[in-house]
């Protein structure tokens, strides 16, 4: 078979209308695209309505007009040149971008492979200047303060790029998925989306309320009332200041409790600095808070806000601007993850009245009363756990008297009356003990069902608990509790070290971390240069794979920090602990032993799932009973 001889060519500088197309084949995937960079130009000019109106998924046409300062007249023509910009005039600049737009890229980038016609009126005007972006013609025009700029025809420069767009409804709905993305993170601004002359979307600015209430509202209008009302509130600080006074790291935002996770990723957003980005720092840490109470492969859903210096982030990662690169990745991971965490780890068992009043109430949609609660900015709270220390109980012949050790039964308890139940947290300035018996969020209990339930009545009608779900959540939290990250976890030699084929960053990772791995229970050492040995594992673990231990480790440490690996290795171990430990089914209980339970439930963070992220418990309301018995029809 013939071989083609290369030509050699000359180098040669590329014509400029070339370097605009390889320019927006970077920023310019599709119609989705324009949109975000022309709702970001909208942004960044204080505007306060956005209006996107599209004609065949934004292919026929993209106009989107916006309420802000607009563009002065001289500054028409030079909008459209490539790496022209208002956003950024030195490197200083660059290194702490706080704007949406700032490269100059966008508008020239889709001049090259469109047709594109700019409108634009500044205060004080006289009247709007229009420029054709093909001829460069300015003449006079009619609107009001703002600009418009209209993008038709996108890629009939450029064919075969246009071949590769999906259908109408799918580029439609790309487009609308990237105008809700700005939508989240700017409440104070009204969004509509227009296409084929119909409208498809509008959000309406929320203006007059609090910041937290006006974001609220904008979550339940973007994704539904369900999120808000299925999901807490996240608010970590650090305690290091910025010359300005504010905190160097701020997470807030709201993230979706464990029975609100979907089998799909796609209500997760996180923004840092007001944009929306995609980044495996923050993707990690806030999947990392679900751990401990997610069930199998389920997606949390979330949005959560990062503020900090911008000069501790650099946004100029990517032509898109969706990735970011943090200058301290370790502390942005610990401040989303704690954050969400502490929002998290507060027992959401209380139901309120409103919510029985209003129809059937969700189990975890309530939070506690607010007396009851103390929200912390720390990392995650400690008990103060009674005494005796925790016994195991392996099978339903034991003793009442090793049942109340698992949780102490106050003195006194009974079927009306629990007193002197260990507070929720060191800071809670009321205790449960406290309430009257009809405010026990998980109320009394009535009677144990088939050895497995118990059944409790509160004010909003019938609760159901799976008693060794419970009881698996108290233990495993009492257990944490009592370790420290520094305790190491026990190892057992192997007879026959198993030796694996490494890579060169296994290799350096497993003489970097020796300490670590050795804290875990694990020691692997270099048999050979390109081979590791893996001579020692956890006990517990000891009939395990140990190459595929060794490897998963090596790989978490390689990209997580060292402490995180450890908390999440030595959590799943108290967790297999505690489900040993657990009450078991068919166990007959008293009644004082489930009211024990479930003040302990009401006390203990996250008893709301067991540690493998199953419910604990159920509220089924009056209305509820009511609808099974037809009464009130």
């Amino acid at each position: 078979m013939a071989t083609l001889t290369p030509i050699r060519r000359p180098i040669r500088e590329l014509p400029d209308e070339l370097i605009s197309q390889i320019a927006a084949g970077e920023v310019v995937e599709r119609p989705a695209s324009v949109v975000r960079e022309l709702v970001d130009n909208a942004l960044d000019a204080e505007a306060s309505q956005v209006t996107v109106r599209l004609m065949a998924g934004g292919v026929r046409l993209i106009a989107v007009e916006d309420d802000g300062h607009g563009i002065a007249r001289d500054e028409l023509a030079l909008s459209l040149r490539r790496h022209a910009t208002s956003k950024i005039a030195s490197l200083q600049d660059l290194e702490s971008v706080g704007t949406m737009g700032f490269r100059g890229e966008a508008l020239a980038a889709i001049n090259s492979i469109a047709d594109m016609n700019l409108q634009s009126r500044t205060d004080g005007a006289d009247h709007a200047w229009q420029l054709d972006g093909r001829t460069g013609e300015l003449q006079p025009a009619a609107r009001t303060r703002g600009t418009s700029v209209e993008v038709r025809e996108l890629f009939y420069a450029t064919p075969a790029r246009r071949k590769f767009l999906k259908t109408d409804a799918t580029e439609l709905a790309h487009c609308v998925e990237a105008v809700r993305r700005h939508a989240l993170v700017r409440p104070d601004v009204g969004f509509a989306i227009w296409h084929e002359g119909k409208l498809v979307e509008q959000w309406r600015a929320c203006t007059g309320d609090t910041v937290q209430t006006a974001h609220d509202k904008r979550l339940s209008d973007v994704l539904g009332s369900d999120f808000v009302t299925q999901s807490v509130a996240v608010l970590y600080e650090s305690t290091v200041r910025r010359a300005d006074g504010l905190p160097a790291l701020r997470v807030w935002g709201r993230a979706g409790i464990p029975d609100a996770a979907r089998s799909r990723a796609d209500q997760q957003f996180a923004y840092v600095n007001g944009r929306y980005v995609r980044d495996k720092v923050l993707r990690h840490a806030a999947r990392s808070a679900y751990e401990d109470v997610l069930h199998g492969h389920r997606q949390p859903v979330y949005a959560l806000y990062v503020e900090m210096d911008p000069s501790r982030v650099d946004v100029n990662v990517h032509p898109t601007k969706i990735e970011v690169r943090f200058r301290d990745s370790r502390e942005v991971h610990q401040a989303v993850r704690h954050g969400t965490e502490n929002a998290l780890a507060t027992p959401r068992s209380s139901v309120s009245s409103k919510a029985a009043d209003d129809g059937p109430a969700h189990p975890l949609s309530n939070s506690f009363p607010s007396a009851l609660l103390s929200q912390q900015n720390n990392p995650p709270r400690q008990h103060l756990w009674g005494q005796p220390a925790i016994t195991f109980v392996a099978n339903s012949s034991h003793r009442a008297s090793d049942f109340e050790a698992m949780w102490p039964t106050p003195e006194g308890s009974g079927n009306s009356q629990v007193r002197n139940v260990a507070p929720a947290s060191t800071t809670s300035t009321h205790t449960l003990s406290e309430l009257p018996p009809d405010d026990w969020p998980l109320g009394r209990a009535v009677a144990q069902l088939q050895g497995i339930y118990i059944l409790a009545e509160n004010t909003q009608g019938l609760v159901i608990v799976d008693m060794h779900a419970a009881h698996e959540r108290i233990v495993y939290e009492r257990l944490k509790a009592q370790i420290g990250l520094t305790a190491s976890i026990a190892s057992q030699p192997l007879l026959i070290p198993a030796t694996f084929a490494a890579s060169p960053q296994e290799v350096a990772t497993a003489e970097v971390s020796a300490d670590v791995l050795a804290t875990l229970g694990l020691e692997i050492t270099p048999f050979s240069p390109k081979t590791l040995a893996v001579r020692a594992v956890p006990t517990s673990l000891a009939q395990g794979d140990a190459v595929e231990l060794a490897r998963s480790v090596l790989a978490e440490l390689a990209q997580h920090d060292a402490s995180t690996v450890i908390e999440r290795a030595q959590n799943e171990m108290l967790s297999t602990m505690a489900c040993h430990g657990a009450v078991r089914a068919n166990r007959k209980l008293t009644i004082e032993e489930m009211n024990a339970l479930l003040r302990q439930m009401e006390a203990t963070e996250r008893s709301d799932q067991c540690n493998h992220g199953r419910p604990t418990w159920r509220q089924v309301s009056i209305k509820e009973l009511d609808a099974l018995f037809m009464r009130g029809r």
